[in-house]
């Protein structure tokens, strides 16, 4: 036989074999694909083996055991939940609910505290200030909890900083002082434990104890143990209101001094005379950019926070936390005293009361505080203290404070990111015990209809953009936040023309609709709407992580 003759045939065996149809376990036809690189969308079909994705693109000939038809459906990485307070809701209902229904796949938690490293005090402290939701600390470390989760059974992934008020109670209590070079010292070693179990940072949340006790050397000197194992630092800064510039000045003064990536939690300007300090933000982030620094931000979409009514109360009050600060409040001989040295930085009008641990206080859910102070013939200033007391608790509430337009402003920056700055809940059960705000059961359903198809601020391929690659990008976690061959089967199927958000403040527990299929390494989560019970979700780790047997990395 000529060699020529045998060159046309080795060529023909080729073309033949390259047209040989594929089998797949399962393929998603006829999808727009959103890659989540930001690239126009085009339309194709995506294929599943085992827990990754097989193939992307022109998949007509091939075959596969499962046929998904999404003809006139985006298919999309799975949502990154920058901010997620699921930490203790998974541990009731792994299923994550109502961010599933979004299309969230990873829950990025551990804004300030994490759920280790602990100490037995710490676990004891764990135990008693339990609510409705009971669990046991079985953990002591950070990734002891994460694998704790994911052996109990989630659906989505999981993901945590170790915040340095852990760290800080862990070594010192609530102390609110300087730390000592040795107490620094033994927050390096417990930092570097942390990141070598996959930790993906160091947080901080800087309005509250024990977090803020601690001043911008200590912060410098954590976060460049973070930098040793390519972390990141992320902060949830001391003042989002008047301070809000030197406050933003501070974290980046920590990512130059500590070189390391930086993140802003939840950016906003709070109250409405801080409203115009928001252009200076943003072009503040843009100048450290513009430096080399590598500065982001996330942000949640609604124009209201959430967080305890005790951070109406001075300082000096809510010193060594929340049951220090509950001890002063009892104080009859400290009352007049603090009375007057309340300042609202939140007028009582604009202030939800959202979540009791009294029963007997939970007839004010949905009230505002100016209208229980009028029913009970106190001022707002007396009520807010005799809640307190009364609840033992914080109280959970919610601030009308922020600006539409400057959610429009926010959106838009090329270096944002989402979050919830939730837990992750179901419609039912002891979740329906407390109100909460709504972005626990939309903020990413409402980027998606409010924002995206209805005022039309930014394009969905961006929008999936921020939600996807970038969040992936910025914690340099492996494999996940693109749609590409080899990368782990984290994938929502979603109608971009039905997607809707129906929480709202007076009935938060709504969960979103218009997302009809999500994959969490390749099992099916959600089909057709309904959670179908599997509970696939793994630990992602962090870049610092030192084993090399995990199965996720």
């Amino acid at each position: 036989m000529n060699r020529p003759f045998i060159l046309l045939a080795i060529f023909l065996l080729i073309v033949v074999s390259c047209n040989q149809p594929e089998h797949y376990e399962i393929i998603i036809q006829n999808g727009q694909i959103l890659d989540g690189s930001g690239e126009p969308s085009y339309w194709g079909d995506l294929a599943i083996n085992a827990d990754t994705i097989a193939a992307v693109g022109d998949l007509s000939n091939d075959t596969a055991d499962t046929l998904i038809n999404a003809e006139g459906m985006a298919i999309s990485p799975g949502f990154i939940n920058m901010l997620s307070w699921a930490n203790v809701s998974l541990l009731h209902d792994g299923r994550s609910l109502s961010d599933i229904s979004q299309g969230v796949t990873l829950e990025v938690m551990g804004e300030g505290s994490s759920m280790g490293p602990l100490n037995e005090e710490m676990k004891q402290e764990m135990l008693e200030e339990q609510g409705d939701i009971k669990f046991d600390v079985p953990w002591t470390t950070l990734g002891e909890y994460l694998d704790h989760l994911t052996e109990n059974g989630v659906s989505t992934n999981v993901a945590s900083f170790v915040g340095n008020g852990t760290l800080r109670q862990h070594v010192i209590g609530y102390e609110n002082r300087e730390a000592t070079p040795q107490e620094i010292d033994q927050m390096k070693d417990l930092l570097r434990t942390a990141m070598e179990e996959g930790a993906v940072g160091l947080s901080s949340s800087l309005l509250y104890a024990p977090s803020g006790s601690a001043d911008t050397g200590e912060l410098i000197e954590l976060a460049k143990v973070a930098a040793e194992y390519d972390g990141i630092y992320i902060s949830h800064i001391r003042d989002e209101g008047e301070n809000l510039l030197p406050s933003l000045e501070e974290l980046i003064e920590v990512a130059r001094e500590a070189d390391i990536r930086s993140q802003v939690y939840h950016l906003k300007a709070s109250g409405e005379s801080n409203w115009h300090k928001m252009d200076d933000a943003i072009q503040m982030i843009q100048d450290a950019r513009d430096e080399g620094l590598q500065v982001t931000a996330d942000m949640y979409n609604y124009p209201a926070s959430s967080t305890g009514l005790h951070v109406q109360l001075p300082d000096w009050v809510r010193e060594g936390g929340v049951d220090a600060t509950i001890e002063r409040l009892a104080n009859p001989d400290l009352r007049e005293q603090i009375l007057n040295d309340i300042e609202f930085t939140h007028t009582p009008d604009k202030i939800l009361l959202v979540g009791f641990r009294n029963q007997d206080l939970r007839n004010y859910q949905g009230m505002y505080l100016s209208d229980v102070s009028e029913q009970l013939n106190k001022s707002p200033e007396e009520t807010m203290i005799d809640l307190i007391v009364e609840d033992d608790s914080r109280i959970q509430v919610v601030y009308f404070s922020m600006s539409e337009e400057n959610m429009h402003k926010k959106i838009r920056q090329p270096w944002m990111s989402f979050c919830s700055d939730a837990g992750s809940y179901a419609p039912e059960g002891v979740f329906l015990n407390y109100s909460t705000h709504p972005r626990a059961y939309g903020s990413f359903a409402r980027l998606l209809a409010k924002y995206v198809r209805e005022e039309q601020v930014i394009p969905l391929e961006e929008a999936i953009r921020k939600m996807t690659s970038l969040p992936a990008s910025i914690l340099k976690i492996k494999k996940r936040g693109s749609l590409q061959p080899g990368y782990f089967a984290d994938l929502v199927i979603f109608d971009p023309e039905s997607i809707q958000d129906h929480a709202t403040f007076e009935e938060p527990h709504q969960l979103a609709t218009g997302v009809e299929h999500v994959f969490v390494n390749g099992s099916h989560v959600l089909r057709n709407g309904e959670h179908t019970g599997a509970l696939p979700g793994r630990v992602v780790r962090g870049p610092g992580y030192q084993q090399s047997d995990e199965i996720d990395e």
